[in-house]
C-alpha cells in the first residue's frame, strides 16, 4: 500500500504537469505505474535502511518527478496545481480506501468461506488511509522540497520567496533535525490526523470483519 501510494503521488505530479503543458516527466518515460521507475537508490533505499539500524526516525521518499515550470501555460497557477496534485491524489486514495472498507464487510458476511482474505483486505485498506494520510499531511510541510513549500513561497513578499528557495539545498537537513528534534512541532502538526482517523474508524467500524491475526 505505500509503494502504491507513494507511485500514485509522484504520477500524479507527472500527469499534472502535462495537463499544464510540460511533458518532461512523459518524455523520460516517469509517466508509469512501474515502481521501479519512482525507486530513487538512496531515498528509497539506502537512506531509510540507513536510519533504521542506526535507531534514528525513519525518512525517505521516491525519485521526485522531473518538471519543468517553464513549460507550464501559466507559470503561478500550474506551478500551483502540479505542487499540490501529488497531495489530493493521496487524500483521494484515503478516502476510496475508507469507502471500500463497506462493501467488503457486506461481501464478507454474505461468504462466510471468504471472511479470511477479505478481513486481511479490510486491514490494508486500514492501511492505506493511514499511510496516504500521513503522506499528504507530511507533504504539505513548508520546508523544501516538500510540496507544501512550493505553495507557501507564493504568500511570501518576493525577495523573501528568493531566500525561502535558496534554503532548498539545505532541506533534507532541515527535515532529519526536524524528525529528530522538533517532535513537538511536528506533534501539533499531524494533530487533526488523529481526529480524522477517529472520525474515520467511526464511519467502517460496523462493517469490519473479524481480524484474523487477533
Amino acid at each position: 500500500m505505500l509503494l502504491f501510494s507513494m507511485v500514485a503521488h509522484e504520477y500524479a505530479h507527472g500527469y499534472a504537469a502535462m495537463k499544464q503543458g510540460d511533458l518532461t516527466a512523459y518524455s523520460l518515460g516517469r509517466l508509469t505505474w512501474n515502481p521501479l521507475k519512482h525507486i530513487d537508490p538512496f531515498m528509497t533505499v539506502l537512506l531509510p535502511t540507513f536510519l533504521a539500524l542506526i535507531g534514528a526516525p525513519i525518512f525517505g521518499g521516491a525519485k521526485p518527478v522531473p518538471v519543468n515550470p517553464r513549460n507550464y501555460r501559466h507559470y503561478k497557477r500550474g506551478d500551483i496545481i502540479v505542487s499540490l496534485a501529488g497531495v489530493v491524489v493521496n487524500f483521494g486514495i484515503a478516502i476510496a480506501c475508507t469507502l471500500l472498507i463497506l462493501p467488503v464487510g457486506l461481501l464478507g458476511r454474505q461468504l462466510p468461506q471468504a471472511q479470511v482474505p477479505l478481513a486481511v483486505l479490510q486491514l490494508m485498506l486500514q492501511g492505506g488511509i493511514i499511510v496516504n494520510l500521513v503522506l499528504a499531511i507530511f507533504n504539505l510541510l513548508p520546508i523544501p522540497p516538500l510540496d507544501g513549500s512550493r505553495v507557501f513561497k507564493y504568500v511570501l513578499p518576493p525577495a523573501w520567496a528568493l531566500k525561502y528557495e535558496q534554503i532548498g539545498a539545505f532541506g533534507l537537513l532541515i527535515l532529519m533535525a526536524l524528525l529528530s528534534f522538533g517532535r513537538p512541532l511536528l506533534s501539533v502538526w499531524f494533530a487533526p490526523l488523529t481526529y480524522v482517523l477517529d472520525a474515520a474508524r467511526r464511519f467502517y467500524a460496523p462493517y469490519m470483519l473479524p481480524n484474523p491475526f487477533a
